[in-house]
């Protein structure tokens, strides 16, 4: 009897299927592809690498590579997660005061803890580059502090954010001096030099030694805390967004705003490659170290190139999803952005494996260029086909599985608002 009253309790946790949001998880399939291609050169080289604004790879298509990555990609896909972990936030809490109103806050916090242990640990055992941790402080501070704010908080706080570069950078140019700039340079050389011989000779606990170490200088020295804040507010401003667009169901009503989005896609792209450009040719003409006026604006267009091109994405996506044939088209995303936890982990184990010393030992030895490619091959032919082999045998990944345990107990609910349980045939 008690197990009938846990499967009755997961089944009414569950979406009807009708009601699955496809295109969310279409979009994270392409937030996934995203990252892995801006995290390979945190995989393949040290953090800390050109701290004394040098090149590393010289060769053309390396610096062309280099580039466009960074104009195209550069923050747009952690972003794009951010803004989806805020509408899959103002989903799933809503169903969770439908049937549980006493419990939806505890319930979602709980979600969010579990969260954070998996970031902790991805980040001080596997790899410092992790973001799920972030998300997940994100998340808490939302959850305690801004769930109940009314729209036009929202939308000033989300201004607010707007303007943080600019300020930041001004304060920058304030207190920064030149004897800073040469002391973090020093140090940023000796976290290079100790990655190097961590990462590219030594062995998985040296590995691990070294990310401890990494995380406890991120988050203790002032000028790394200070670098962080605008990763959090960014970040933040996103999920913000994401938090506006599922109050005002957005995504449900995709069809009666497709005039809307047909005109704000082509703003977005314009305004997003103009800045994108912009930034990509101010940091790489004035790459000695140090704040300055030019770097400044370069950081200004940076910020504003992030939002509007991570826009243009979700809105082309959000139009090409669409038609039946686009949907078909964007099936491999789809797939991938099913399994998004497991995903995203999987990349860190793989890339740990290729460049790490004591798996094929590839460190400082894949460029930009090359860097691009394996990073399409790695989604393209291992994630995507292993998520089409998984979802035939599993209704979920096995990290959203393991995450769904560890929030909701014994009742495996669906990991996010808007998935659901898969029917079984008759």
């Amino acid at each position: 009897m008690r197990n009938e009253q846990r499967d009755d309790t997961a089944a009414a946790a569950a979406l009807p299927v009708a009601e699955r949001l496809p295109v969310l998880d279409i979009l994270r399939g392409f937030a996934l592809m995203g990252i892995l291609i801006m995290n390979m050169p945190g995989f393949s080289a040290s953090f800390f690498v050109e701290a004394d604004g040098s090149h590393l790879w010289t060769q053309p298509w390396d610096r062309f590579a280099e580039g466009a990555r960074e104009a195209l990609f550069s923050g747009k896909f952690n972003s794009m997660f951010s803004l989806l972990f805020g509408i899959g936030f103002t989903i799933q809490y809503a169903r969770m005061q439908q049937r549980d109103p006493a419990r939806a806050t505890g319930t979602y916090l709980r979600r969010l803890l579990a969260l954070l242990v998996f970031g902790l640990v991805h980040a001080f055992v596997f790899w410092p580059g992790d973001v799920l941790h972030t998300y997940a402080l994100l998340g808490i501070v939302l959850v305690l502090g801004l769930r109940r704010v009314s729209d036009r908080t929202i939308i000033a706080l989300i201004v607010a954010a707007l303007l943080y570069p600019a300020v930041n950078g001004l304060v920058r140019l304030a207190v920064i001096t030149p004897e800073i700039t040469a002391a973090r340079v020093r140090l940023d050389q000796a976290f290079e030099a100790s990655n190097n011989a961590a990462f590219g000779a030594g062995g998985f606990v040296d590995m691990v030694r070294e990310n401890t170490r990494m995380m406890l200088h991120f988050y203790t020295d002032w000028l790394n805390l200070w670098g962080a804040a605008g990763w959090y507010v960014m970040l933040g401003m996103t999920m913000l967004i994401g938090v506006l667009a599922g109050r005002r169901r957005w995504v449900q009503r995709i069809p009666e705003l497709m005039p809307r989005i047909r005109r704000f896609t082509w703003w977005a792209l314009g305004i997003g490659l103009v800045c994108g450009v912009g930034f990509a040719v101010i940091f790489e003409l004035n790459r000695a170290p140090g704040p300055s006026p030019i770097k400044l604006l370069g950081s200004i267009c940076y910020s504003v190139s992030r939002l509007a091109l991570m826009i243009f994405y979700v809105l082309v996506i959000v139009r090409v999803a669409q038609s039946e044939r686009g949907r078909r088209w964007l099936a491999p995303w789809r797939a991938a952005g099913r399994l998004p936890l497991t995903n995203y982990l999987m990349q860190s184990a793989i890339c740990l494996v290729l460049f790490q010393h004591w798996g094929f030992g590839l460190w400082l030895k894949v460029g930009p260029a090359l860097g691009l490619v394996l990073a399409l091959a790695i989604f393209f032919v291992i994630q995507v086909p292993w998520s089409l082999w998984w979802l035939k045998r599993h209704e979920r990944g096995p990290m959203e599985a393991l995450w769904a345990r560890l929030t909701y107990g014994a009742v495996a609910a669906p990991a996010s608002g808007e998935d659901v349980k898969r029917p079984r045939a008759a």
